[in-house]
């Protein structure tokens, strides 16, 4: 039987197209040893602010295009937390699931270490444990495989050594990745694109695409699971 691996960059409690991803795989590979993406998703993401879109950011003391991820430093200290979960606690206090999911959140950001590489991994696996998903994670940095090869090489080579033939990466990938290529090595090369998910936010027009923060926020673990991460397109 087939065995499907996907390998993404570990993001601070990323959208729910992410998680689509981690549900459909065997296995997962947080991919922490490439270079850190300045204005991405590692340590920040959207959450609903007076019903608009807008950022919520862990700062980091040490962020540069030329440091891994995993090299990169946060500067995350009490005053700092404190301010971000109020501005969690004062958007979403009336959220049907707030009470269970802020108390992820705090748990999240308690955690005892410096680097965002550790935090972000840390958000997606209690959502992950949140949310029953069992898939098998794994961190790149751990596995026994250089990063200095080629981008689709290295892929290539953690999707076998995980023992997996399909590798499924996000829809993004497809003006990087070659299926042909992957082929020669047979490796089946797929790319998950979500579809529009749509939930009550309040009386408010809904705004899509913020972070699993704000679906966990007004839907039932359950649901969520069920219906949210199986709304997507393999292609």
């Amino acid at each position: 039987m087939s065995k499907k691996c996907g390998i993404v960059q570990p993001y601070f409690f990323p959208y729910y197209g992410y998680f689509q991803l981690i549900n459909l795989a065997d296995h997962f590979v947080f991919y922490d040893d490439v270079n850190f993406i300045s204005r991405g998703w590692i340590n920040r993401n959207y959450i609903l602010v007076n019903k608009k879109r807008q950022y919520i950011t862990v700062p980091c003391s040490s962020k540069s295009q030329n440091k891994l991820i995993n090299e990169v430093e946060l500067s995350l200290n009490s005053k700092i937390r404190k301010k971000l979960l109020k501005t969690i606690r004062f958007n979403y206090s009336k959220a049907p699931f707030f009470d269970s999911v802020f108390t992820l959140i705090e748990n999240v950001l308690k955690l005892d270490t410096n680097k965002i590489s550790e935090l972000s991994i840390y958000s997606i696996k209690s959502v992950l444990e949140y949310l029953n998903i069992s898939t098998e994670t794994h961190i790149a940095s751990e596995l026994p495989i250089p990063n200095d090869q080629d981008r689709s090489e290295r892929l290539i080579e953690i999707t076998k050594f995980l023992g997996c033939d399909n590798y499924v990466n996000p829809i993004g990938g497809t003006e990087l990745y070659d299926k042909e290529y992957f082929e020669k090595f047979d490796i089946k090369l797929n790319f998950i694109k979500p579809s529009n998910i749509k939930y009550n936010q309040f009386d408010n027009q809904f705004v899509s695409n913020l972070s699993i923060i704000d679906v966990l926020m007004f839907n039932r673990p359950e649901i969520i699971k069920l219906d949210f991460l199986s709304e997507y397109e393999l292609i």
